[in-house]
């Protein structure tokens, strides 16, 4: 029988102090980043709430104004002269975000106040926006200010990014979780950069708790009643992520062609904006309805009842991206929502499950799709749906992302390995395009 090798004194003493050493370190990284998250959580999270009413505030206010639809023209002006009074003549939104952690660009401060007031003033007309997207660049924005603001360094600052997006993220959707995770995954796709675990955790929750006492309603969907999980429902799932696949690349398509269109075609800023608006406002007119105006959540509403056309998610898509594409300003994460939630619904009639478990399937498929973020689409079904259907979503969340491909709502997102082997690529949407 062997014996194990005695252990000298002096192997101890230098794994015990290589040991201290390591705690010691870790037990500074704590206190730091928790300093930081609590701060960033409190001070970002205020502004995202303040964000949300304002956004819920300009909903209210068009759904009370009929006449609010004939704003958008006014609204759309204003959000260009804005951002060209600012010295943004081509804002990159989301994009600049992405590429200030995954290459060091600089976020200029001058980007939160501007997208907070072009989004609110997008949603003031009832314009097919949401809100999610428009967080990220507020949140990012000012995680970079405290970054300067506390000296850190330059690796820290991508951290102190992540973690402001993630407290506004919180802030305006209410789901702490996928916002902590979410900062973490869509930056550089199948690479979590896990240093920034604890900052987005921390800020997302003090975040989400801010909003909470400021008064901020949250949407939550629940799907309580869910057929067993047998081996029917398990390729009914997987047939509602292929579909879905499919509209989230069309999606994505129609968003960046609109914008690519719109600037082929009219080289002026105004005029894109001008244009943008009147036909957003003949087609509402044309639809005689306002389910494709605002981000949607009264649409979700619908869809969970089984009350939507078959037209709804198409008519979705294309009100969000000749908005959009046009120079308004907003975010396409709660129009995706819609879109997978009308589609998911109609799919549901087909499928044979009940409308609200399919539209549930449907909002975190494309989800997945577009944000190529699956693991965050998973958190994100459980905190807005509930855990009774999470079989369902983690199969339609898995076909999706898979399916979908290279496809994307940020063209600056990079994808270092391959989605189907295991290989590393470093590529992005555009790249692949030109393949």
């Amino acid at each position: 029988m062997k014996t194990l090798p005695e252990v000298s004194a002096n192997d101890r003493e230098s794994f015990a102090s290589s040991f201290a050493k390591s705690y010691i370190s870790n037990i500074k990284y704590f206190i730091k980043w928790t300093l930081i998250a609590l701060f960033t959580g409190i001070g970002v999270g205020a502004v995202g709430s303040a964000f949300a009413l304002s956004v819920s505030a300009a909903g209210v206010f068009w759904h009370t104004c009929k006449w609010a639809l004939f704003l958008l023209p006014v609204t759309g002006l204003i959000i260009v002269l804005i951002y060209r009074l600012a010295g943004a003549y081509n804002p990159r939104g989301t994009n600049l975000v992405i590429s200030s952690i995954s290459s060091g660009e600089e976020i200029d401060i001058k980007m939160a106040p501007l997208i907070f007031i072009s989004t609110v003033l997008t949603h003031i007309g009832g314009g097919s926006a949401g809100r999610e997207g428009a967080a990220l660049q507020l949140g990012g924005s000012l995680g970079n200010f405290i970054s300067k603001l506390v000296k850190l360094d330059s690796k820290d600052r991508n951290v102190a990014v992540m973690c402001g997006m993630s407290a506004c993220f919180a802030a305006v959707f209410g789901t702490p979780l996928t916002a902590a995770i979410f900062c973490m995954e869509f930056i550089s796709i199948g690479i979590m950069y896990h240093a920034a675990l604890i900052p987005c955790i921390f800020a997302a929750y003090t975040a989400a708790a801010i909003s909470h006492h400021a008064g901020v309603i949250h949407e939550v969907f629940p799907v309580n009643t869910v057929a067993p999980f047998d081996i029917r429902n398990a390729f009914t799932a997987v047939v509602m992520g292929m579909l879905c696949a499919v509209v989230s690349v069309v999606f994505c398509t129609m968003l960046h062609k609109s914008e690519e269109m719109y600037k082929k075609y009219f080289k002026n800023a105004y005029v894109r904006v001008l244009v943008a608006a009147f036909i957003f406002i003949i087609l509402t007119l044309i639809v005689k309805t306002d389910d494709y105006r605002g981000g949607g959540f009264l649409l979700v509403e619908k869809c969970m009842e089984g009350g939507v056309g078959v037209e709804a998610f198409l008519f979705k898509m294309i009100f969000t991206a000749l908005l959009l594409g046009g120079g308004f300003k907003g975010g396409e994460i709660v129009p995706t929502f819609t879109v997978g939630a009308a589609f998911g619904c109609i799919c549901s009639m087909f499928l044979g499950i009940s409308p609200n478990l399919g539209t549930a399937c449907g909002m975190a498929a494309c989800f997945a799709g577009v944000t190529n973020c699956p693991i965050s689409s998973i958190f994100m079904s459980i905190e807005l749906f509930g855990t009774e259907g999470l079989a369902y979503y983690a199969v339609a969340i898995a076909v999706c992302f898979t399916l979908s491909g290279y496809y994307g709502l940020y063209s600056a997102q990079r994808f270092p390995y391959s989605k189907t082997k295991a290989i590393y690529i470093n590529s992005n949407y555009e790249e692949f395009e030109k393949k």
